[in-house]
C-alpha cells in the first residue's frame, strides 16, 4: 500500500502541505518511533525556517499534494478577478471559514479568501484579524504561484497584485 503512495513524491519535489503551504522534500528517511520503524518525508519550509517530517503512508491522507498545474493557477487568477462574495454572517463565523479555506491547501479556495478580503485604498480599513487572514492567504497564493511558474516570490506577488488591481479598475 505505501509503495504506490511513496512514489508519488520524491526528494527535491515541491509539495503543498495544507497547514503550511509550499515546501520542498529534502529526503525520505527511516526513523524508529516508539519501537515502530517509520518511513518519513523530510520537508523543508525555507521561508518559515521549519522542517517537517511526515510519514510516507499518511502523506496523501492528510492532504499533502504536488504543486498545482499552470491550469489551476490560471483558474485561481480568474477567481481573483471575480467579485468579492462576502457573506452577511458574523465575523467570527466568516473568519473560521476563511481559516479553513487557507488551511485546506486548495489554491482556488485560497484565491477566494484573497479576493474576498482584498481592499483597495478607497475602501474601509481592515481589522487586524482581517488583515492577518488576508496576508496569510496572499502569502500562500504567491508562494505556490512562484513555485509553479518557477519565478521568485516578488514577481509572483506582483502578478497577483496586478490581477487584484485590474479588478478594482
Amino acid at each position: 500500500m505505501s509503495k504506490t503512495k511513496k512514489n508519488e513524491f520524491s526528494p527535491n519535489d515541491y509539495v503543498v502541505y495544507p497547514a503550511h503551504g509550499v515546501g520542498q522534500i529534502l529526503s525520505i528517511e527511516e526513523q524508529e518511533i516508539a519501537g515502530i520503524k517509520l518511513e518519513l518525508f523530510v520537508i523543508s519550509f525555507e521561508k518559515d525556517k521549519m522542517t517537517l517530517r511526515v510519514p510516507t503512508n499518511k502523506a496523501v491522507e492528510i492532504g499533502m499534494r504536488s504543486l498545482s498545474t499552470p491550469d489551476v493557477v490560471s483558474q485561481a487568477m480568474k477567481t481573483l478577478k471575480g467579485k468579492a462574495k462576502v457573506k452577511r454572517a458574523m465575523w467570527s463565523r466568516r473568519a473560521q471559514e476563511y481559516e479553513q479555506k487557507i488551511n485546506s491547501g486548495d489554491l482556488i479556495a485560497i484565491a477566494e479568501v484573497v479576493r474576498d478580503l482584498h481592499r483597495t485604498d478607497d475602501q474601509r480599513e481592515q481589522s487586524y484579524s482581517e488583515r492577518q487572514l488576508y496576508e496569510a492567504a496572499l502569502e500562500r497564493l504567491t508562494r505556490e504561484v512562484a513555485a509553479v511558474s518557477g519565478s521568485d516570490e516578488g514577481s509572483a506577488a506582483k502578478q497577483v497584485d496586478e490581477v487584484l488591481m485590474s479588478r478594482a479598475a
